[in-house]
């Protein structure tokens, strides 16, 4: 397969979807073997193309915000595994100073603003965030993600009325992996082709294959560019799949196992291998070393957050209601 993009962006994605994969893997083990994190957890394992295709799409300044199967997309906008396996365990050093949990990880510095565990709330909060930067007059483009699930949601429609009223710098991502909770897409609505929500509003939309770095890369790509020429918001479908369940506790039932395998078999990150081999990028040996980069930085996340210390019961009402001593001034 002739590549259609450089070196450096193939080995940059391998690694990013590596330290994506191992980081679940091990979180999971923590998580089901040992006890050592509580409480939701829902697992990135399968979607690990978007992350990397949506980062060589954009620039840092630009600004993500997501649901609760957020690990993956905090870890490729930046926030480190150390801070976000500590947040896991509910360690003070964690990016939500061990409050969030799973489901909650942010990062203002890193532009990730969560992370939300209320079905379909952060596609508002993304127009918001859209507003905000047009406000500002920047040229920073907000890409929020939301399930297949979030699309039956009547925020989506309210957010979109809004988003092309106000041509908002906004794309709207649906990382469809085919089940909302246990669910399927068929079971939820006539209109399976999540991306023709869009003709409504008359927002361009696209749908793209999301086991593809190379796929999610493109269409990322033309809907940013366009938010940011003043274009406007577009709606993307991006089509994936979870080789987990919906959450750490999903027995998994509703699907067939040779389903799940038929979707391994598209694997993303042996996809962009295979290129990075048939283009002769790096050998086999050169590959082994960023696997063990990879391992090291995870098993090191793990002793950082078992060493981390509880946040202190001061900080309970922290950032959590405002002070009404703080002195709220619009000027």
């Amino acid at each position: 397969m002739t590549a259609k993009f450089s070196k450096e962006t193939y080995l940059y994605w391998y690694e990013l979807m590596q330290l994506i994969r191992q980081f679940e893997l091990m979180a999971e083990e923590k998580y089901k073997m040992e006890g050592k994190i509580r409480g939701f957890f829902h697992a990135y394992v399968g979607q690990e193309a978007i992350a990397a295709g949506c980062m060589t799409a954009t620039r840092p300044e630009d600004l993500f915000i997501t649901a609760y199967r957020d690990h993956g997309l905090a870890i490729a906008k930046g926030i480190t595994v150390n801070s976000c396996m500590a947040e896991l365990y509910g360690k003070a050093t964690g990016c939500a100073k061990g409050k969030g949990g799973s489901m909650h990880f942010f990062s203002k510095e890193n532009n990730f603003y969560g992370g939300h565990g209320i079905v379909g709330a952060q596609i508002g909060t993304g127009a918001g965030l859209a507003f905000a930067e047009q406000y500002r007059n920047s040229d920073n483009v907000v890409l929020a993600f939301f399930g297949d699930g979030a699309a039956r949601q009547g925020m989506l429609h309210e957010t979109f009325n809004l988003a092309m009223l106000w041509q908002l710098p906004v794309v709207f991502i649906c990382e469809n992996n085919n089940y909302a909770m246990g669910t399927s897409i068929q079971r939820t609505s006539n209109v399976v082709d999540i991306y023709k929500l869009a003709d409504a509003y008359e927002m361009p939309a696209d749908t793209i294959d999301g086991m593809s770095a190379e796929a999610v890369h493109n269409g990322i790509s033309r809907a940013v560019n366009r938010a940011r020429e003043k274009g406007g918001p577009t709606l993307i479908e991006i089509k994936t799949y979870r080789y987990k369940g919906h959450s750490i506790s999903d027995p998994q039932k509703y699907r067939s196992k040779d389903e799940v395998d038929d979707y391994r078999s598209k694997d993303p990150i042996q996809q962009v291998l295979h290129t990075i081999y048939e283009n002769k990028f790096a050998t086999e040996a050169e590959i082994d070393v960023i696997n063990q980069r990879v391992d090291a930085m995870v098993t090191a996340s793990v002793q950082f957050a078992e060493e981390s210390p509880w946040p202190d019961d001061s900080e309970v009402l922290k950032d959590v209601y405002v002070d009404p001593h703080y002195p709220f001034i619009i000027d």
